[in-house]
């Protein structure tokens, strides 16, 4: 189970939120097969999914990212709860890169950097909002960073890591978002600035056993921090037959029709989990019966 906090100042300046996604990423590894720089992509979108998540208030609220940056990764997108569940996946889970120039995963040249960063909220009211933002860097906390000051206009730290083992395995995945509020003052940015600077990978900081609290503590060391809340999140799926019945149904008649004459059992397979959905010709016939009388 990973793990996630939410931290604010005691004078209510600055607010951090840090998790702990190992658990998480390892998952979406083990469902989606990826390689290890798809790994590190898709357990960053992952990650910074679960923490904008939590700032969902309503339980039947929820968060997606979608990337769209013309990489050979494709599409990636994430999904999570008001609890920090999330879940994913990604078009292209294999691919190849060289190492960047710093000696790391080339997570920006998988991913791309001319598309653009979707975030979409569902809010239960009658549309869900959406922003968008140009990519900046395809390494995915640039641009979640550069999504809260464009469409939100709140200054944010952004920080994502995940370490893969050479197993292809997730060794350590986690991030943090901080977050200054209406009250702070210039003293206070200066904080910010100083304190992430120079600062070692969220994911090194995790894979040497710091919790999300103390990674809070120690980012924002200096000043006196209360835990405003702690949770666990998980990768979860909330897939049914009954979703995929109401999805093949807003495919429309003809296509119901087309797979009721042609009889065949069809798999259908989850996106996000990949639970494998069985439907024969009876089946689609009843779904025709409930299209036909909508």
């Amino acid at each position: 189970m990973s793990k996630a906090v939410r931290c604010i100042t005691k004078e209510g300046a600055i607010v951090m939120m840090a998790a702990d996604t190992t658990d998480i990423v390892a998952r979406a590894e083990q469902i989606h097969q990826t390689s290890a720089v798809t790994t590190a992509a898709l357990g960053r979108l992952l990650t910074a999914c679960s923490l904008m998540g939590q700032s969902l208030k309503g339980a039947q609220e929820s968060l997606s990212l979608q990337i769209k940056g013309g990489g050979p990764a494709g599409t990636l997108v994430a999904v999570s709860d008001s609890s920090g569940n999330v879940r994913g996946y990604i078009e292209h889970p294999v691919v190849e890169l060289p190492l960047n120039r710093q000696g790391k995963l080339d997570v920006g040249g998988a991913v791309g950097k001319t598309g653009n960063l979707y975030v979409v909220k569902d809010l239960g009211l009658k549309e869900p909002y959406v922003g968008q933002v140009p990519l900046v860097s395809g390494e995915i906390a640039e641009d979640i960073t550069s999504y809260f000051a464009v469409s939100e206009q709140i200054p944010t730290v952004c920080a994502l890591g995940v370490l893969v083992n050479p197993d292809l395995s997730c060794k350590a995945a986690g991030g943090f978002i901080i977050q200054l509020l209406p009250s702070a003052m210039e003293e206070d940015i200066l904080f910010v600035e100083n304190a992430v600077k120079e600062l070692e990978n969220v994911s090194s900081m995790i894979a040497r056993g710091m919790s999300p609290e103390e990674i809070c503590r120690f980012v924002l060391k200096g000043r006196e921090v209360d835990v405003l809340d702690e949770s666990d999140c998980a990768y979860r799926c909330n897939c049914s037959r009954e979703r995929i019945e109401r999805a093949l149904i807003s495919t429309g008649k003809k296509t119901l029709e087309e797979l009721a004459r042609e009889g065949k059992t069809e798999e259908i397979n989850c996106q996000y989990c990949d639970k494998k959905y069985y439907f024969e010709k009876a089946d689609f016939e009843r779904l025709l019966r409930l299209c036909s009388s909508t």
